[in-house]
Order: C-alpha cells, then sequence, then structure tokens
C-alpha cells in the first residue's frame, strides 16, 4: 500500500508535535581511593563491601519518584567511606554519607527503611563518591 505525500506529512507533524517524553539522568562517580586491586575483597555481587543502590526516574504519581540508599545488610559490610548526593530537580540537599560500620544512614536490616533518600523531582541527577 503506497501513502500520498500529505498523509506522511500528516503523520510526521503529528509525530513531532507530540514529542518525546524522555527521561534524562546523569550518574556521577568520585573515586578518591588512591589505590586499586583487581582481587579486593568484595565478592562478584559486592558481598563484603559497602553498597550503594538506586533507581532513578521522574514521579509518574507522588511519591514514586527517585530513591537512593546504602545498604549494609548482610552480605554487605562497611568496607570505605561512601555517599551519594542528589543534584538538580530541587534535590540539592539531598544524600546521605556513611563513615562507619555503624553508620545511621545505612540499611543495616531489610525494615530499615527510614534510610532511603527519595527525590520527586523530574530528571534529576545522583553523585556516588567512595573513599571521601
Amino acid at each position: 500500500m503506497l501513502y500520498s505525500p500529505i498523509f506522511t506529512a500528516f503523520v510526521a507533524a503529528a509525530v513531532a508535535f507530540v514529542g518525546a517524553n524522555a527521561e534524562i539522568h546523569t550518574v556521577h562517580f568520585q573515586n578518591k581511593q588512591p589505590l586499586l586491586k583487581a582481587n579486593g575483597s568484595c565478592g562478584d555481587n559486592g558481598e563484603g563491601c559497602t553498597l550503594i543502590e538506586t533507581t532513578l526516574k521522574n514521579p509518574t504519581t507522588p511519591g514514586s519518584g527517585s530513591s537512593t540508599d546504602i545498604s549494609l545488610i548482610p552480605p554487605h559490610t562497611f568496607s570505605v567511606t561512601s555517599g551519594f548526593g542528589y543534584f538538580g530537580a530541587g534535590c540539592d540537599k539531598l544524600g546521605a554519607d556513611c563513615t562507619s560500620p555503624s553508620c545511621p544512614t545505612a540499611f543495616h536490616h531489610p525494615n530499615d527503611t527510614h534510610v532511603q533518600v527519595p527525590c520527586q523531582g523530574d530528571n534529576v541527577n545522583l553523585a556516588i563518591t567512595f573513599c571521601d
């Protein structure tokens, strides 16, 4: 089936008018570790090390946006000073740091959900720092 040039132009104009609803997030890693070892103590899935986990997404309903946390839930353990902070989207002051095995800003048990740091802004970015 062949389409007329007018139909093709109409479809192209409709697509241009609707536009794309794309998300853009930047994750910046800053590793201040002076020496890295390929045979370090972390397991293949981060066992034995500090874990930072995140979901970056634009909220579609209240409370459904980005969330980031530090996890020391076994088998993860404190290994290096770590932290994160959002930037952009009105979340510039939100983040957490973990400087010791007992840090209060990390998950130690699965029910420690109060340590999750949310951001409800569109297209928020994240900076993660190790060994600060």
